[in-house]
């Protein structure tokens, strides 16, 4: 009988140790041992304009509430991307104006509903109004190249030539366009071991994408470059790089191209941190082409741009595994470059931001 406890009890430690034996990818996140000069940076070296942010419902939001959460990171001015258009528009320019109207703008959203030959004409209508009633730029959703279908069932690529009149207004206007097409390539890539999205496919499998599903990925971002080159007159904004952080040379060669294509580096700030040598020449390079943007707005998460941008720090973590794996290390980048990505460009393309609120 003891034998027979004896033998139990060690199978119950060898099961009990192989248990603690297999750590899975996602929870292997051990500290680093590494010791090295630490300079966390929870405030921006500058006041700083967010071009990329979202914020639902902007006509109930407490604004003073908000600015003063902005106020802790140094953040100037918030472009809410989220805008709608008509009442809602409408509604929050009246909050802006009526408590804080040197601390936020609002970019309009084109309706993609009941596509035809007459939308073009009509959606440029719309944006006229919105512009009338406060929107200072123009946020195109991924849904455009995705999901937006036409009045017979087709899919709507983002280079549809019933969308011209849209992008011809906003040249006409003056105001800029963000856009958003596709998502990072490794999601048309096969979900295996030497995909560097493996984690977030897995944890998000929703996000997985195949060539059918809509579109293959290159044709994707080829109808969105289409668009700027045949709306020279109109400025755009790639949002996220263009999916292109993790190729600066190909994205260099793509603004030489395009001179109407901005860049903003919101969710690919980690793209620029794992290569900050080359991502610095980059930014010193192309410092009129790059904007500051963070998409989700959480302020716990920004002074890792902060970090990334303005620090030598080496060897620290992103704040989602499943975007990075990776450490990143500071650029180091120049008053003069900082200055430029964190305001000025954004001071010089979108209309209504006022200057004398930052630095000259």
């Amino acid at each position: 009988m003891k034998r027979h406890h004896f033998l139990i009890a060690c199978c119950f430690l060898i099961l009990q140790q192989a248990s603690l034996a297999q750590v899975t990818f996602e929870e292997y996140n051990p500290p680093s041992s590494l010791v090295v000069p630490e300079n966390p940076i929870s405030k921006s070296k500058f006041p700083f304009i967010d071009v990329h942010s979202h914020q639902w419902r902007m006509g109930e939001r407490d604004l003073n509430e908000l600015a003063s959460e902005m106020d802790g990171l140094n953040m100037g001015l918030m472009v809410n991307l989220s805008g709608g258009n008509g009442k809602a528009i409408v509604d929050a320019n009246k909050n802006i104006q009526g408590n804080q109207p040197k601390r936020f703008l609002v970019f309009a959203n084109a309706n993609f509903n009941n596509i035809d030959d007459d939308w073009g004409p009509r959606a440029a209508a719309q944006l006229q109004r919105d512009f009338e009633q406060g929107a200072r730029g123009l946020k195109i959703f991924k849904s455009l190249g995705f999901s937006v279908k036409d009045e017979d069932g087709n899919r709507v690529a983002v280079d549809d030539p019933r969308l011209d009149p849209l992008w011809a207004k906003c040249g006409e206007l003056g105001i800029p366009v963000l856009i958003h097409t596709a998502d990072p390539k490794q999601f048309w890539e096969p979900f295996d071991a030497n995909n560097e999205r493996w984690l977030e496919l897995k944890t998000h499998p929703r996000r997985k994408r195949e060539d059918n599903d809509p579109a293959p990925w290159a044709q994707m971002i080829e109808e969105q470059h289409n668009v700027f080159k045949k709306h020279s007159k109109t400025t755009f904004i790639a949002a996220h790089m263009g999916w292109y952080g993790n190729d600066l040379a190909h994205l260099g060669d793509l603004l030489d191209e395009m001179p109407n294509m901005m860049v903003e580096i919101g969710a690919v700030i980690a793209e620029l941190g794992r290569q900050p040598r080359f991502a610095k020449a980059f930014m010193e390079k192309y410092q009129d082409r790059v904007l500051f943007g963070k998409d989700a707005y959480n302020p716990d998460e920004y002074p890792t741009y902060f970090r990334v941008l303005e620090s030598e720090d080496e060897y620290f973590p992103y704040y989602k595994k499943y975007h990075a794996y990776w450490k990143m290390y500071g650029l180091g980048l120049s008053d003069e470059v900082l200055k430029k990505i964190y305001y000025k460009n954004a001071i010089r393309i979108i209309p209504g931001i006022d200057a004398s609120a930052f630095p000259k």
